[in-house]
Formats: structure tokens, C-alpha cells, sequence
């Protein structure tokens, strides 16, 4: 069951996993994220103010060792943990941050407009934190230490998704009428695989599609021009397709309906100590109203 869970987790629907890692397996020296939700560890605990996106209460964390809600957006481990915990990976916090950071800010995204700006870190504010960590390092170690570390480091980035319901919020509001209202608010949220919320979005499948492929080619030219350069697109948007139309053979057995909730499939609130909790987290795709098992 642990296996189906690490399998989702991997498969984000942004998320690239980019670094100079030698082709024979040896252990990457450090390890910096960048995203959102899926790969925040608890970054969002320390920022200011009640409009912040957190997981610090139950039953967030109820697999994680000891049960405890530790802010990320999941029951347990997310996709950074389980990286970081892979045989050749394994990494561990230092005073010079030379084992690598985690930036990730839950309800960032790529752009500083979009959903929660100023209450969340956006990329721009991650890479922003990155290059003080460098100076830092720079500092304490030398610089020819550091981009002797970073060339051999992996950079993975994980996100994407808060753009695009931002995105689709504001053309349905451009395009809205009066008897529209109520049908289009239980879809703003959905995402490119249909989330407990509402039905699937056709605009949002279509910009998940359009950007995936479109990243893939970007990174696809990338590569020629940066010697070294080992990359990893994984897309979330066809893999959780397939597991909708066939969830027997990934040993789901429930793609609609969210693990912890309340309402309709629980879609109709974040997941809360009060909320309805399924007995087989293993079996549901959806852990809460807008995240992965």
C-alpha cells in the first residue's frame, strides 16, 4: 500500500526534477526545492497572518511518524521527503546549508499574481532566498566550494498549479452570468483530474496539456545548451487520467471522493480535526479537496 502512495506522490502534475547528477548513481551532494504545496515541509507554519494556507492541524500528518501535524499537505511524507529519503539521497540539514534547502511555500505559484500573493512565497521570493543561501555559503566556504556543490546537486521544482485555477477563476468571472454563478464556484477549484469539488474542468485539462508539452520541449532545448544538464518531467495530468479510467490496476479503489473532508464526495471544506475521515487512505486518490493521497 506504501508503494501506491509513493507512486502518486511522485507524480506530480509540475514537476521537474533538474540537476547534474552523474549517470552512475552516485549520491547527489545536496538537494534544493522550490513549489507549493506538494513539496512544502512546514514553511508556511512561520509565515505571518490568518490568510496563510497551513497543515499543522489534524489529520494532516496522521501518518507521519508519531501522527503528527507537521504542515504538509499530506498524511504523512510528501514528494520532497521521499526523494530526499531514496538510498542515494539521503540528506541531512548542516549549519552552511551545503545538504541542500526547501523553499516550497504551499498556494504559490510561478506567478507573484497569483493565488495568496503576499501571504505565500512565490517562485520569484524562492529563487530570491536561494541566491542569499548561495551568499551564505559563498561566505563560510568559498565560492569555488559552492559551484563545485551545486553542479552536482539536484533542483527540483514542483509547481504550476495555483497559476492555472487562478487562471480559469478569472476567465469564468470575465465570462459569468447570474444564472452561471453557482455552477461556476463549485469550479473554480477544480483541477486537471477531477477533485472532489466539482467535475472535471475542460479549460484547466487543456492548459495542463498545452503546459506540459510545452515544458517538455523547453527543457528538451535546454538541455543540448547546458553540458551536464539530467533532468525529469513527470506529469501528473496523464498519469492521473489513467488511474481514473483504470484505479484497479493501481490498487485504488475510490477516485472521486476526498480521504478527509466534509460535504458533497468532502470537497466542500479543507480537511479539518472535525472532518470525516476514510478508513482506507491507501484506496483514495484524493487525500483532501485539492491534494493527492
Amino acid at each position: 500500500m506504501e508503494g501506491r502512495r509513493l507512486l502518486l506522490c511522485l507524480v506530480t502534475w509540475m514537476q521537474v526534477l533538474v540537476g547534474t547528477v552523474v549517470a552512475s548513481g552516485a549520491r547527489p551532494p545536496a538537494m534544493y526545492v522550490f513549489g507549493s504545496s506538494l513539496v512544502d515541509v512546514g514553511n508556511n507554519n512561520y509565515l505571518p497572518g490568518a490568510a496563510v494556507p497551513r497543515a499543522h492541524r489534524p489529520f494532516y500528518g496522521i501518518d507521519f511518524p508519531g501522527s503528527i501535524p507537521t504542515g504538509r499537505f499530506c498524511t504523512g511524507y510528501n514528494i520532497a521527503d521521499y526523494v530526499a529519503l531514496l538510498p542515494t539521497c539521503r540528506w541531512h540539514p548542516t549549519p552552511t546549508c551545503r545538504s541542500g534547502v526547501n523553499y516550497a511555500s504551499a498556494g504559490a505559484g510561478i506567478l507573484d499574481s497569483t493565488v495568496n500573493a503576499g501571504n505565500t512565497i512565490p517562485l520569484s521570493k524562492e529563487v530570491e532566498f536561494f541566491k542569499a543561501t548561495k551568499a551564505k555559503m559563498v561566505a563560510a566556504v568559498g565560492a569555488g566550494a559552492v559551484d563545485a556543490l551545486l553542479k552536482k546537486s539536484v533542483f527540483v521544482v514542483n509547481m504550476g498549479n495555483n497559476d492555472f485555477y487562478v487562471f480559469a477563476a478569472a476567465e469564468r468571472e470575465r465570462n459569468r452570468s447570474g444564472k452561471d454563478q453557482r455552477r461556476d464556484a463549485a469550479a473554480l477549484y477544480t483541477p486537471t483530474s477531477a477533485r472532489p469539488v466539482g467535475e472535471c474542468s475542460g479549460l484547466l485539462n487543456q492548459l495542463a496539456a498545452g503546459f506540459n508539452g510545452a515544458l517538455g520541449s523547453l527543457l528538451a532545448g535546454l538541455a543540448p545548451r547546458l553540458p551536464g544538464l539530467v533532468y525529469s518531467l513527470a506529469d501528473l495530468y496523464g498519469f492521473t487520467r489513467d488511474v481514473v479510467a483504470d484505479p484497479g490496476a493501481s490498487g485504488f479503489t475510490d477516485v472521486a471522493a476526498a480521504c478527509c473532508g466534509s460535504g458533497r464526495l468532502g470537497g466542500e471544506a479543507g480537511c479539518r480535526p472535525n472532518s470525516t475521515l476514510c478508513t482506507d487512505r491507501d484506496g483514495h486518490v484524493h487525500w483532501d479537496l485539492a491534494h493527492p493521497s
